[in-house]
């Protein structure tokens, strides 16, 4: 039998989904205004989503493609909740965007930055190089790099006192969740393979 929901709770709910309704219809009017097709920073946006994928594709290790894949996508999923949260939150802000309907930057933290962390694993692994190490050293470059560039170009924006460093360790624990994720994963496969030939 269902229960209707409190007429309070109700009328708070709708008053969200209008607001959230206004707010996104506002996003796509501003896109449409300062960075649709018509801007430079459009195609470059689109620019940081096509070519690292067409790279990625070029040059992934097809022996390993499903665990650098794998580690890849935990990368992308990471950096759109963190990018999401600091969006919502009003920690950062992307003045442009290839995409209108999402708050998150698509180029830059969903593709462009999962590719640089998947072809430097890569390179790891088949040379055997210390993994803290060097996504450290590209961590670096990103953070107070990329970022400030990016930044100089109005295409990323830090608000409310957040700075670079905290750009630095939303990189230093996306890397860590996504490799110690991808290791038990690992883990739980080598264990199935065990078992198997047990």
């Amino acid at each position: 039998m269902r229960k209707d929901l409190p007429q309070e709770q109700l009328n708070q709910l709708n008053e969200l989904k209008e607001t959230q309704e206004k707010v996104s219809n506002g996003w796509i009017d501003y896109w449409l205004d300062y960075s649709a097709f018509d801007t430079w920073q459009f195609w470059l946006n689109v620019s940081f989503i096509i070519i690292p994928l067409v790279v990625l594709y070029l040059l992934i290790d097809k022996k390993r493609v499903f665990l650098l894949g794998f580690y890849g996508f935990n990368i992308h999923a990471w950096m759109v909740y963190t990018d999401a949260i600091g969006t919502r939150y009003n920690f950062f802000e992307y003045p442009y965007k290839a995409v209108p309907f999402l708050p998150i930057h698509v180029g830059i933290d969903t593709s462009l930055v999962p590719v640089l962390f998947i072809l430097l694993y890569q390179w790891i692994l088949k040379n055997k190089k210390n993994f803290y190490l060097y996504n450290f050293g590209l961590i670096l470059f990103l953070s107070f790099i990329f970022k400030p560039i990016i930044v100089a170009h109005h295409l990323f924006h830090l608000k409310n006192g957040a700075n670079y460093f905290y750009v630095f360790l939303l990189y230093v624990f996306v890397v860590l969740f996504s490799r110690a994720i991808t290791n038990v994963f690992l883990h739980l496969n080598s264990k199935a393979i065990v078992s198997e030939a047990e």
